[in-house]
């Protein structure tokens, strides 16, 4: 069994001791919160002028200006790990216990799709079907260990067709938005099961980044990968293309690595503090904003990162960029507005 990672232990942190099996709590509605935005959130996403976000217990938290908010109903109360839309109605949400939660109302609604119980029995078909006795033997597994399986990322190609990537090496695709998924564990170079923490695209290409430094490159829209090699070997928490043939990984400890030839040479980035880096984001202006476990939210200045806030905010889990509007930072205790010129100019 592949080894727990500080992420995963972190998310499972943030529930309460007494926190119900995972099982019920996937047949269990998200509760109502008192402040929405005052809890544990995880990842936020634009849907239109909206503002989505997510967290633990299956909440999700709307805002049309970033400053009132209010609680959308959802079926479970998991913890919600990432949250994207393909435009202002359609969007996916991703969690603990297998979860994927779709909206066609711009977040207002959810409806589950997809959970670790049904995904236990796709992976096992899957590797039935290869007839990899490996893949066989870790998807039997999967299905005895019950609903227990976090997806950790999920990327939206458009309103129908999503990836999901998550522990363990878990890797699902739609095309039909969620009524039928395809195992995509047997093109990815991972026999360790390893955790796949991010996934990000730029044209046809993909990248998945994840545990023990893995890395893995598509450049024909996911019907290949390949194995990238880089010269650290912890774990890889956020990833992003940062240009043609770009790219900055981030992770444990402060780690940052950047590829100006596509993932062939890598160079170190500067960062700060040897605190784990736990997501990254594009501002409108291109630039790479990076936040930690400590509390910062930093930007990528040449071949360094710079803190943007002087005092420390509390450990934070996301990052949404906001044109003309301040960037909101989420983290243990909620939503973080921070206008970066004001910090700036301090």
């Amino acid at each position: 069994m592949v080894r727990p990672n500080l992420l995963l232990l972190a998310l499972a942190a943030a529930l309460p001791a007494a926190a119900a099996p995972t099982g019920d709590a996937l047949d269990r509605p998200a509760v109502a919160a008192r402040q929405v935005e005052r809890a544990v959130l995880l990842g936020a996403a634009q849907a239109g002028p909206r503002i989505v976000a997510v967290g633990e217990r299956g909440l999700v938290a709307l805002s049309d200006d970033g400053q009132r908010w209010t609680q959308a109903p959802t079926p479970v109360s998991v913890t919600l790990t990432a949250v994207r839309f393909a435009d202002a109605t359609h969007g996916v949400a991703v969690g603990h216990a297998g979860t994927v939660l779709v909206t066609t109302d711009g977040g207002q609604r959810w409806a589950r799709k997809l959970d670790g119980r049904r995904l236990a029995q796709l992976a096992l078909e899957a590797a039935r079907a290869a007839g990899d006795a490996a893949a066989l033997k870790e998807a039997e597994r999967l299905v005895a260990d019950g609903a227990d399986k976090p997806l950790l990322d999920v990327l939206m190609l458009d309103a129908k067709r999503w990836i999901v990537v998550g522990a363990y090496g878990l890797a699902f695709a739609t095309e039909d938005g969620g009524e039928h998924w395809a195992a995509w564990m047997p093109r990815l170079p991972n026999p360790k099961g390893l955790h796949l923490y991010t996934l990000r695209r730029q044209g046809d290409a993909l990248l998945i980044a994840g545990e023990q430094g893995l890395v893995q490159q598509s450049i024909d829209g996911g019907r290949s990968f390949r194995r990238l090699e880089t010269p650290y070997k912890g774990s890889f928490f956020s990833a992003e293309f940062t240009g043609p043939n770009e790219i900055v990984l981030a992770g444990l400890r402060g780690n940052v690595w950047r590829s100006t030839d596509g993932g062939a040479n890598w160079s170190a980035v500067a960062s700060p503090m040897p605190v784990s880096i736990t997501a990254t984001a594009i501002a409108a202006d291109g630039t790479l904003l990076a936040a930690n476990q400590a509390g910062f939210v930093m930007a990528l200045r040449g071949d360094r990162l710079v803190p943007l806030n002087r005092a420390p905010l509390p450990p934070l889990n996301g990052l949404l960029p906001r044109p003309g509007a301040p960037l909101l930072a989420l983290g243990v205790q909620g939503v973080v507005p921070l206008d970066l010129s004001a910090e700036a100019s301090k």
